[in-house]
Parts: structure tokens; C-alpha cells; sequence
């Protein structure tokens, strides 16, 4: 591809992204659907007029995403706003994402187990991806939410993201060395090894302020996301949970003074540091954007519709989605004790975490000689199921309410009418105050 047309497709393939989401905010439908179909559609065409070499996008897809990892869970946590108030959503929150993602994990692990006969390590490998909730999927989806239910989505989906990454590498890491996934030991190292990492946070945290708020350069903000991007690499390569450092920093920067001990406090100038936080969240929007654009495309690029040869991908991906329904269902259920679904039921997308975990598991040494029954096919079908779901959910819940302000309204014409009426009498002087007059 020459130049020109690099610099023709790139422009439009942004264009086109921003179109998707004005679509998307219209119409609830997801955004990322239409990224993924257009590659798929652009990849078709390529087929057909015998372009099939692609082999650069194996290492640009991960990369791409996760850059996009970095920036969402970034973007997550500066939208998080920790208040005194707001405690019991955000417990609600991270209790719905750990209980529903152990859950999930458990039942889905036991059916490739009894179903597929994977082996135990397998099934628990495979099922962690598919039972994180993508958080830069349900954030958008969840603006024609009520206010608190729009809260409770934000917590829930950036904890699950985050919690199943820590569960996927810690699963790794017992696996590796051949040690029990649940027992006292492990658990109690887990438990030290975050807290060591929170404290490690804390001090990077007190670092990036610092360097936030003494650079001179006019670009600083890209600055920091570079030091975000080489801190989670360091924290990849020594296989510890960084990405608990890009939440902590996000979330401090964003309640710096609710959040902050008061002996650093002392030593920043918070308000140049709240001034700052604008433009970096804009930056970070942006960034966010611009990337899950060429990560979605690219992804959708990379699936061949030739390769969907069998009913296997949509019966094993549709029995995945039926598990995760079902059970995100009871955990409602049994919460609000409410039989009738509440929109948050549906609001449980698969995504980019859940795909740049998947290729992942190619380079993981004790799975190379399994059977790969769970692949990239299966986990679209997934995908796809999850966002239409979703989407079906977030109109229905809109429907009622525009059945309910219609119901109201009339009423409230009523009672205005009354009111004047009311207003009209009471102006109007009485036959005995007419006569006394006379």
C-alpha cells in the first residue's frame, strides 16, 4: 500500500469511528459492533481480490491493545468520584464484580471441563477472559441510565476488569509452578504481594504528581502516559499486578484531596494539580478513543468469514453467554429481590480485555500441547451475544421510561390546570364582598 492510501484510509477509518459512536449514542447500539464488522467486511474484500498476507497485525493487535488496556482502565478510574456518599455503590460495585467473576469463572471452567474434557488448568485459563465485563464497552452503553445505576456500572465494570486480570495472571503463575490455585499459602502471598503493590502505587503516584506539577514543557501529559506504559511493562515483565498502579494513579489524581494522605498532601499544590486534571482526562478520552478505533478494525480484520466452517463456534459460544446470563440473572435477583430483570442484568459486555487476554494464551508454555476447542470464533460469538443483549437491555429500559413520562404527564397537565383554575377563583371576589361594596 503506498503512502496516499495509507493516508487516505487512515483519516477515513477515524472518521468512520466517530460516525459509529454518534450512531452508537443515538441508537444504543454499539459502536464497537460496527468497528468489528467493518473490518471483517474490509478483510472479506481483501479475500476476494486475493490480498490474504497479513501476518504484521499478530504483533500489532496485542500492542494495540494493550495500550487500550493502559488508557481505559486510565479513563475508568478518573471517572471514579470517591465520596463518603458514594461508599455503598462502590462496595456494591466491587462485590457484584468479584462474586459474578469467580462465579462465572467456576461454572464456565466446569463445563469445558465436563463438556470439552479440558483439563482443569485449561478450563480455568480459558474462562477468566470470558468473565470479565469490558469496561470500555459498558461505560458508554450505561448514559441513558439512571444517575446511581450509571455509578454502580462504572465501579462494577472497571473492578472486573481489573480483578480478572489479577486472577488471570495469578492463575498462570500457580500453574506454572505447579501450586494450588486456592489455599492458605497462596492466598496470604497474593494478599502481600497487592498490598506491597499498593504501596509501591502510592509512592509512583507521589512521583507523576510531583513531575505533573514541575514540568515546564508545554508537553508534559504524554510524558506521563509514556511513564504509565513503561511502569506497567516493568510490572508485566516481574509478573505483578501493574495495572493496580494505573488504577491507584488515576484515582488519586481524580480525588486528590479526599484521597491523599495529608502529609502529601503538604508537599503538592493540589490546586495546580486539579487545574491540570482537565486537560489530562481529555487526553486521556482521546487517546482512548483513537485506539480501541484501530484495535476493533484491526481485530475484526484479522477473523476469515471462510473460517467459520461448523455450528461449534455459535453452540459452544451461545452456552458460554447462557451460563453468564443466567448467572449475573440469580446474583440480581437474590440481591434486589426482584424477579423481573433490572437493566444492569444485561449490561455485561465481553470485549477488549477479554480479547488481549485470549491471545495471550498462545504464549503460555504448560497450554501448547492442548487442544485449542475455545478459540477467537467462539469468543466473537461471545462478544457479539453479550453487546446485542446489552443494546436489546438499554432500549427496553429507555421504552419504560418514555411509557412512564407519557403516563406522568398528563397528570401533571391536570394538576397545572387545577392550580389555575384554582388561581382564577381565588381572584375573583365573593358575591359577599360585592355586596358589602355596594
Amino acid at each position: 500500500m503506498s503512502t496516499l492510501s495509507i493516508l487516505i484510509v487512515l483519516p477515513l477509518l477515524i472518521i468512520f469511528s466517530y460516525v459509529f459512536d454518534i450512531i452508537a449514542r443515538k441508537t444504543k447500539f454499539p459502536a464497537v459492533i460496527l468497528l468489528m464488522f467493518t473490518g471483517i467486511s474490509v478483510r472479506l474484500a481483501t479475500t476476494i481480490y486475493g490480498i490474504d498476507n497479513f501476518d504484521f497485525l499478530d504483533g500489532l493487535i496485542p500492542v494495540l491493545g494493550t495500550i487500550g488496556l493502559i488508557l481505559i482502565v486510565l479513563e475508568g478510574a478518573l471517572e471514579l468520584n470517591i465520596t463518603v456518599n458514594k461508599l455503598p455503590v462502590i462496595i456494591k460495585g466491587f462485590l457484584a464484580a468479584g462474586l459474578i467473576l469467580i462465579l462465572n469463572v467456576i461454572a464456565i471452567s466446569l463445563a469445558f471441563e465436563h463438556l470439552l474434557g479440558m483439563s482443569h488448568q485449561a478450563a480455568i485459563i480459558y474462562a477468566t477472559p470470558l468473565s470479565i465485563i469490558s469496561s470500555a464497552v459498558a461505560i458508554p452503553s450505561s448514559a441513558g441510565l439512571r444517575q446511581q445505576e450509571k455509578e454502580f456500572v462504572v465501579y462494577e465494570s472497571t473492578f472486573s476488569d481489573i480483578l480478572g486480570i489479577m486472577l488471570f495472571n495469578y492463575a498462570i503463575r500457580q500453574f506454572e509452578t505447579n501450586q494450588s490455585l486456592v489455599s492458605a499459602e497462596s492466598l496470604l502471598a497474593l494478599g502481600m504481594q497487592i498490598l506491597g503493590v499498593i504501596g509501591v502505587s502510592l509512592f509512583i503516584t507521589f512521583c507523576l504528581f510531583q513531575l505533573l506539577q514541575k514540568i515546564g514543557h508545554h508537553v508534559k501529559f504524554f510524558l506521563i502516559l509514556a511513564l504509565l506504559i513503561l511502569v506497567y511493562a516493568f510490572g508485566k515483565y516481574f509478573h505483578l499486578p501493574a495495572l493496580v498502579t494505573i488504577f491507584i494513579f488515576g484515582l488519586f489524581l481524580s480525588n486528590v484531596k479526599a484521597l491523599l494522605p495529608g502529609f502529601l498532601k503538604r508537599r503538592l499544590d493540589l490546586e495546580e494539580t486539579e487545574k491540570g486534571l482537565h486537560e489530562f482526562h481529555i487526553l486521556t478520552a482521546e487517546s482512548t478513543f483513537l485506539v480501541k478505533t484501530f484495535f476493533f478494525l484491526f481485530f475484526g480484520f484479522s477473523i476469515k468469514i471462510t473460517d467459520f466452517t461448523s455450528a461449534e463456534p455459535f453452540i459452544y459460544g451461545l452456552i458460554i453467554f447462557g451460563i453468564m446470563w443466567a448467572l449475573r440473572y440469580v446474583y440480581f435477583t437474590a440481591t434486589t429481590f426482584k424477579l423481573s430483570p433490572s437493566p444492569l442484568v444485561f449490561i455485561s459486555p465481553r470485549g477488549l480485555i477479554s480479547i488481549l487476554l485470549f491471545l495471550q494464551i498462545d504464549e503460555i508454555k504448560f497450554l501448547e500441547n492442548t487442544p485449542v476447542l475455545i478459540d477467537e470464533k467462539v469468543l466473537l460469538v461471545v462478544i457479539l451475544s453479550s453487546m446485542l443483549v446489552m443494546t436489546k437491555g438499554t432500549m427496553k429500559k429507555e421504552a419504560a421510561e418514555t411509557v412512564l413520562e407519557d403516563d406522568i404527564t398528563i397528570p401533571g397537565q391536570i394538576a397545572v390546570l387545577q392550580n389555575q383554575e384554582d388561581e382564577i377563583d381565588n381572584n375573583l371576589p365573593s358575591e359577599e364582598g360585592e355586596q358589602e361594596t355596594l
